[in-house]
């Protein structure tokens, strides 16, 4: 997926109990005039989710998964909206890529569902391999590190590795920090600060902080309240370029008009990102 510019992935989730727009885009017709309205808006990419994967959410069966995702991605391909599907299951990836789909985004990194490599390998798309430890209902237990940093690197090249014995090509690869995902905001922020060491692996790598309870809490109140949800846009904005500046692929936001007009003001600079890797030119 080669762009000559940072990729904005925007966010689409018709789940009814997403963390930051749950419950906003269930009906089809809402999620479809949605999407459309996150391409116009800049979004190369609209990434559509039929599973809440906000910490303790509860699981749904596949079955429903695909009902809620694939009568959507198939009227916006229709459309022309370009999609990835953010899901952990392969026969949900599977039935996304059938209805119009072109990117895979496993927040699970392929340990969620084995069958994911076999899927990504036979339809030779894009996979976004996230940094993952465990399921949503389990994670806050399992964010334990000694070097978040060191630790997030290796275990992404376990599934790098997993991937391509599989199948994948290494031109499908891209690789994800997962922040938020069995992780404390000092993880959080120490894979920020880092987010070199997973760039200088050579691969894309995609930076998803949008609106995340880290950022709340960084912009708490007086009375240590986490900042809101829909108030936290100037903060995932600022990561979202000092992301883009490091080197980043791309960005995954809700906001993709502000997001558009900040990395339009970015280029504008003539500030050269320190590294420019497609995922097709990984060989």
């Amino acid at each position: 997926m080669h762009m000559d510019h940072p990729v904005v992935m925007g966010i689409l989730n018709v789940t009814p109990d997403s963390f930051s727009d749950g419950g906003k885009y269930t009906d089809v017709d809402a999620a479809v005039r949605h999407g459309i309205e996150l391409h116009r808006a800049g979004a190369d990419i609209v990434d559509v989710g039929g599973e809440s994967t906000r910490p303790g959410a509860e699981r749904v069966d596949a079955e429903t998964e695909i009902a809620r995702v694939v009568p959507v991605i198939a009227e916006l391909a229709r459309a022309g909206v370009p999609l990835s599907i953010d899901t952990t299951r392969a026969a949900v990836a599977l039935a996304a890529l059938e209805a119009g789909a072109s990117v895979i985004n496993d927040v699970s990194g392929g340990l969620a569902d084995r069958g994911m490599a076999g899927v990504a390998a036979e339809v030779g798309c894009p996979w976004i391999l996230m940094h993952w430890r465990g399921h949503s209902r389990h994670m806050t237990e399992l964010a334990v590190y000694r070097d978040v940093v060191s630790e997030v690197r290796d275990e992404l090249l376990e599934r790098v590795g997993e991937a391509t014995a599989a199948g994948v090509g290494e031109s499908q690869i891209i690789l994800d920090p997962g922040l938020g995902f069995a992780k404390t905001a000092e993880h959080n922020w120490a894979l920020s600060a880092h987010l070199d060491v997973l760039i200088d692996l050579g691969y894309p790598v995609l930076f998803a902080a949008s609106r995340k309870t880290y950022l709340g809490r960084l912009l708490a109140g007086p009375d240590g309240a986490p900042r809101a949800v829909e108030d936290r846009e100037a903060a995932t904005l600022a990561t979202s370029v000092l992301a883009v500046a490091a080197g980043a692929w791309g960005v995954r936001v809700h906001d993709v008009t502000a997001t558009a007009d900040a990395l339009a003001v970015w280029r504008a600079t003539g500030s050269p990102r320190l590294r420019t890797v497609s995922a097709n030119e990984k060989e």
